[in-house]
């Protein structure tokens, strides 16, 4: 690196890390007079607080990193330009592309370590946010889902009617093994409560029914076809975890954690599965609008204005703006089905890389 990429590079990461402090300080004393009033009804501690609010800022910040460096981008190149110094070294016979490789060394630094902090580190912090926050801000969750199927093992499907998550109690339970079509054995229940002392289930007036060796059975009348009980404590591959209140928990878990969610819904044949997909498939796309944003900021702003910095600041909070709500727009319609979550998370880099490339080519610089 020469000395003019190392001067341009601690710019842009200098003002990156400014703008990120200030952003997280405005928004905590945003979130912080919405919330004091729940702070004081459940007589939180200080302790209690500022562990939600250090989980918070470390959410927040890697949230924001796309946009800060693309604003961080926008102001320090457009001030540059305000102060003659883009002349000075475009004059100087370096080109506008060499220009540009402080810009892909900053972006590079910042995807990477966004990339280890959203794919490893900020869950950890997010999972425990989520739960303080569907503790003391949301209101009681009541599992409502009716008729509930799932593959529990291969060929083996559970079946619930109804669930109270209050009670950890599962009412018209059955359990069915399948020989590939053929049913061969059934476990019902009246209902399965769970059982916090032993973790597991206890069934309530179950039934199990060998139902392929039936004829067989009755033949030589001497093993049972049917077995009855009042009470029988099992183990099953579901947990009271299931049935609690799993709106965007997927922000809580790591990549690892999120790939063997996605098998077990997916073997389960569950619904839902496509939040946690768009989620892992966006881990993995988000470094890349850190170099889609970077190098529209630069070719945005490169060119001195005769207004001042103000309108490239400006333009750059606009099209900010636009990055984010087409983003959250795609990953709406992937959330539904509508679209891939894969084409979801990775659509905008290629619209606006598009655009940038259009930009490049045709904008004055």
């Amino acid at each position: 690196m020469k000395i003019l990429d190392k001067y341009i590079l601690k710019k842009i990461l200098s003002t990156f890390f400014f703008v990120v402090l200030i952003l997280v300080a405005i928004i905590c004393i945003i979130d912080l007079t919405e919330k004091i009033d729940k702070f004081i009804l459940f007589k939180l501690t200080r302790w209690e607080i500022l562990n939600y609010y250090f989980d918070f800022i470390v959410w927040i910040a890697g949230f924001l990193s796309p946009i800060t460096i693309f604003i961080a981008v926008i102001y320090v190149t457009s001030r540059m330009a305000g102060q003659t110094e883009i002349v000075a070294i475009l004059s100087s016979g370096i080109s506008f592309r060499r220009f540009l490789f402080p810009y892909f060394l900053a972006a590079t630094i910042v995807a990477l370590m966004s990339f280890v902090l959203n794919g490893w580190v900020i869950p950890k912090a997010n999972y425990d946010r989520l739960i303080f926050e569907m503790r003391y801000f949301q209101n009681k969750f009541y599992f409502e889902k009716r008729n509930v199927h799932m593959q529990v093992a291969p060929n083996v499907y559970l079946f619930i009617q109804n669930f109270n998550n209050q009670a950890n109690t599962g009412y018209q339970f059955s359990l069915e093994r399948f020989d590939q079509d053929r049913l061969v054995e059934k476990l019902s229940a009246e209902n399965i409560q769970w059982d916090s002392t032993k973790h597991k289930w206890t069934l309530k007036l179950w039934k199990r029914k060998m139902v392929d060796s039936l004829f067989r059975i009755e033949a030589n009348g001497n093993i049972p076809t049917t077995e009855k009980g009042d009470n029988l404590d099992t183990t099953l591959v579901i947990t009271p975890k299931d049935f609690e209140n799993d709106s965007k928990m997927y922000a809580g878990m790591t990549i690892p954690e999120l790939t063997e969610k996605i098998e077990t819904l997916k073997f389960r044949g569950s619904t839902g599965v496509e939040a946690y997909q768009v989620e892992k498939d966006i881990r993995f796309s988000s470094p890349f609008y850190i170099y889609v944003l970077v190098f529209m900021g630069a070719i945005v702003s490169a060119k001195k204005s005769r207004g001042g910095t103000g309108f490239q600041i400006a333009l750059g909070f606009l099209m900010a703006f636009i990055f984010i709500l087409f983003f959250t727009i795609t990953s709406t319609f992937a959330q539904t089905g509508s679209i891939s979550p894969l084409l979801a998370a990775w659509l905008p880099n290629i619209i606006f890389g598009m655009i940038a490339l259009a930009m490049y080519k045709y904008v004055p610089r």
